[in-house]
């Protein structure tokens, strides 16, 4: 069993930045997902073990950058340019698998953070 535990959310003014942080340890490609109230679970980015290899939704290209640290058993979301359509309880997952942009992909879930962007 993977525990997976979140941190680094916040309120932020529009335009401002916050560095989330995920603890996991094990050989995963993990995954950074969001839910705004009344919406669906969304992809918002994803990394090989490796670092190698990442990948993000549309919406937050250029924005946001994924990242991991195998030493300190840490991945991260970098996010810039904040706006107030990225507040969302963000989720961090980890799969076995390749990397991946579905959530059904994804085996081990955090409790999440909330991230607020007041305009």
């Amino acid at each position: 069993q993977v525990r997976l535990t979140e941190s680094g959310g916040g309120l932020v003014q529009a335009g401002g930045s916050l560095r989330l942080s995920c603890a996991a340890s094990g050989r995963y490609t993990m995954g950074w997902f969001r839910q705004a109230p009344g919406k669906e679970r969304d992809f918002v980015a994803t990394i090989t073990w490796s670092g190698g290899r990442t990948d993000y939704a549309d919406s937050v290209k250029g924005r946001f950058t994924i990242s991991r640290d195998n030493a300190k058993n840490t991945v991260y979301l970098q996010m810039i340019s904040l706006k107030p359509e990225d507040t969302a309880v963000y989720y961090c997952a980890a799969r076995t698998g390749i990397i991946g942009n579905i959530r059904s992909g994804y085996e081990y879930w955090g409790q999440g953070t909330q991230v607020t962007v007041s305009s």
